[in-house]
């Protein structure tokens, strides 16, 4: 089984905590999780996946829990929003740590039919397909140590480290790494959305036009990395503008997309504000554009846009369990000055990364820093550029050029 880094995190969460929530897409590993964490803590494990438990904890909620065993893991919680002002009852009455471990398929938080708080009694804590340091055995730290006043040495390079396009076409969901050839991935991306679009979507709100979802969704990995320009894709999909936005809300609690939003702090400079697209998974976006090994190498353009997602992703990933969270963002001024990433820590410092494809980096490639730098002032710590080469190199005292194998290698 492979290990995942943000295991430390749960236990550290259920050791002083009544509720957790364990978040994340279907296929991620939660179920698997839940269940290694189960057997180490005794508990009981019950799924809402089968109908019979469905209709009993759907039933009569506080009755259900009030039932259960002191500790108990609970999976896909989504499928009855109405057990949560049970648990916050029974929690109310009893606050002793790891009373429940909960998962949930949909970001339950943004559910309407959810109406009492679980505020300062549970943790939420995501689980996103596999990292790379976790595909590798690593324990990768790369958000954490780039906020140190200097930067680590970087470990030597496997050659498997340096083939990227390989790394971008597979993902991260564990049925997919599991699968040798295109043809078969390619099969489990089309059952999986199939599968979540009429079920989870259409669990969380009576859609209307569901064949509008799978055209939305091939249409934004065609976008990947742009700006989210709501009238264009409207136009592009022919999905009127209330309604993309619905079809948008659902797409993110199903952890399909994740938007990046943009950074801004000076609120005198003129910044775009618009948010970037980022689906969750890069082999599922090639997937949905229909991409291959031969093609992504011939398209310098979509692999760009492709690897800037990675990236994206992989520090998402790494936000979860990093002992110095930080938060992502993107940063780009109305003259179109940008950097690809900007991670603020909680101490407001600023580090911006740019991703190249390339195998050469240049000073100019700096250009959207320098602004980032001028608008962050003291609280800007440091320049990146991750591109596809193989070194570490400097340029000037707090800029630096480093292989995009050092998220998961430092």
């Amino acid at each position: 089984m492979i290990r995942r880094n943000i295991e430390k995190n749960l236990h550290a969460a259920l050791r002083d905590t009544p509720v957790v929530l364990l978040n994340g897409a279907r296929q991620t590993g939660k179920s698997t999780l839940a269940l290694k964490l189960a057997k180490s803590m005794s508990a009981a494990y019950i799924t809402l996946d089968d109908a019979a438990t469905l209709s009993a904890a759907t039933f009569d909620p506080v009755g259900f829990i009030r039932n259960l065993p002191n500790t108990t893991i609970i999976d896909e919680v989504q499928k009855a929003p109405s057990l949560f002002p049970a648990i916050k009852v029974a929690v109310d009455s009893d606050r002793r740590p790891g009373r429940f471990l909960l998962t949930g398929s949909a970001n339950v938080l943004t559910l309407p039919k959810i109406s009492e708080s679980l505020a300062g009694r549970m943790e939420v804590i995501t689980l996103w397909p596999f990292s790379q340091g976790e595909l590798h055995d690593r324990a990768e730290n790369f958000v954490g140590k780039i906020f140190l006043k200097k930067l680590p040495s970087l470990p030597k390079a496997s050659l498997d480290d340096c083939d990227l396009i390989p790394h971008l076409m597979v993902g991260g969901y564990p049925e997919v790494i599991q699968r040798k050839t295109q043809k078969r991935r390619n099969a489990w991306y089309a059952s999986y959305i199939t599968t979540l679009l009429q079920r989870d979507v259409r669990d969380l709100s009576h859609i209307e036009g569901l064949t509008d979802m799978p055209r939305l969704l091939t249409l934004l990995a065609g976008r990947t990395g742009g700006l989210l320009n709501m009238s264009e894709l409207s136009r592009s999909s022919g999905i009127p503008n209330t309604t993309l936005k619905r079809y948008l809300t659902l797409l993110e609690t199903t952890y399909l997309l994740q938007l990046l939003p943009p950074w801004s702090r000076n609120l005198g400079k003129r910044l775009i504000k618009s948010p970037k697209i980022c689906l969750v998974d890069s082999g599922m976006a090639a997937y949905l554009t229909g991409q291959t090994l031969e093609r992504l190498e011939q398209d310098s353009g979509f692999l760009g846009q492709l690897l800037e997602m990675f990236v994206v992703n992989e520090l998402r990933k790494q936000a979860t369990w990093s002992d110095n969270p930080a938060s992502l963002f993107h940063f780009r001024t109305t003259t179109g000055r940008e950097v690809d990433i900007v991670l603020e820590d909680m101490q407001g410092r600023v580090v911006g990364i740019e991703v190249k494809a390339s195998g050469g980096v240049q000073k100019k490639d700096f250009a959207g820093m320098d602004v980032l730098a001028e608008t962050c002032g003291k609280k800007f710590l440091r320049g990146i550029v991750l591109y596809g080469g193989e070194h570490m190199l400097p340029f000037g005292e707090r800029y630096h050029a480093l292989p995009i194998s050092a998220l998961w290698r430092i």
